[in-house]
């Protein structure tokens, strides 16, 4: 399904299948191929079942972004019960939560996955009870992860986002990032969504689009999810956050002459394979890899990152002309006349 030049994606688990064929078939009738994969139910599969749901996945042409793993015994009834039962929180869950995960991150290795979210359960405060052992238990996830090629995407709502980017830091794992979820923010009565992205900036690489109303008593009870734009997120001010990133990161990186060869070099050094072309109005920037791809096509906001990251260096208008989340083999980036002041 595509919506505006996007590409719009979703969670399987948010359509409920009973397994990859009912997947498949509610995809089919909505033209998505997009999707997010629940990784639970196929982890504890045997061999051979495993091979056969895997298989029907494979034939469907699905183009799964990310996975996500969720584990037995977690009690989203209200926030005290998450808080006690989530992630990897409990003691006596930790072994059995430790194994699915390192199961997880072969499986989404053998699906050619990038990254897996999680919620990793509710964080101390630095210096509480509990917090070193949340902070070494994250640390052996994300290097057991790390051995299979998979990056650890901490999913967003627990705790504000000061205490998360805090925790990040001590962390230390380069293949750790942050799943924002702005309802979740809002949901949990962890902050402002729009304060939060901001705050967190770079370390946002994948992104849910939902929504939410706060409760009377935020932090205590459930706030109510509901359809996006409906409610108190505001997707215009969420999209100029994202696209603020885009803009820090360039000013991080602030480059004299904004020349479109220098910052196709720069971009390279980021991560990209990238390049200057000859358009037919100038010379473009072709990128044959994105390093948000797997991470982005099901959340295409996230491709405000990068069109704010190149208008802020170059100085000009940017127009998007390919994108590998559209399913193209290049993203291509065409530029405007320069700015007089650029």
């Amino acid at each position: 399904m595509n919506i505006g030049g996007h590409d719009i994606g979703v969670c399987s688990w948010s359509l409920r299948p009973r397994d990859s064929a009912d997947l498949v078939a509610q995809l089919k009738p909505l033209g998505i191929q997009h999707v997010q994969l629940a990784l639970g139910p196929l982890v504890m599969l045997d061999d051979k079942r495993k091979h056969l749901e895997l298989g029907q996945l494979r034939a469907a042409g699905l183009k799964l972004t990310a996975g996500m793993i969720a584990f037995p015994g977690e009690d989203y009834s209200s926030i005290d019960a998450i808080a006690r039962t989530g992630g990897y929180v409990p003691d006596d869950q930790w072994p059995v939560r430790k194994r699915l995960s390192e199961q997880a991150a072969a499986l989404g290795k053998e699906l050619g996955l990038k990254a897996i979210t999680t919620h990793v359960g509710f964080i101390p405060r630095r210096g509480q009870a509990g917090y070193d052992r949340m902070l070494a238990r994250v640390r052996e996830i994300a290097a057991a992860f790390s051995k299979q090629g998979i990056e650890l995407g901490m999913e967003t709502g627990q705790e504000p986002a000061g205490e998360l980017l805090e925790f990040l830091g001590d962390v230390g794992a380069a293949n750790v990032f942050v799943n924002f979820d702005p309802a979740n923010m809002i949901l949990y009565g962890a902050g402002d969504p729009i304060e939060a992205v901001q705050t967190l900036g770079l370390h946002v690489r994948h992104v849910h689009i939902k929504d939410g109303t706060a409760s009377a008593k935020p932090g205590r009870e459930w706030g109510e999810e509901v359809p996006f734009g409906t409610g108190e997120v505001g997707p215009e001010r969420f999209l100029g956050a994202l696209q603020r990133i885009g803009a820090s990161l360039a000013d991080s990186l602030a480059m004299e002459d904004g020349e479109i060869a220098s910052v196709a070099g720069l971009m390279r050094q980021l991560g990209y394979e990238s390049s200057t072309v000859e358009g037919a109005d100038g010379p473009e920037i072709e990128a044959r890899n994105c390093v948000f791809h797997d991470l982005a096509v099901a959340d295409p906001t996230i491709c405000e990152v990068d069109l704010a990251f190149l208008r802020a260096m170059t100085g000009r208008s940017v127009d998007h002309r390919r994108c590998m989340a559209r399913g193209e083999r290049s993203c291509r980036f065409a530029f405007g006349p320069a700015k007089p002041d650029a």
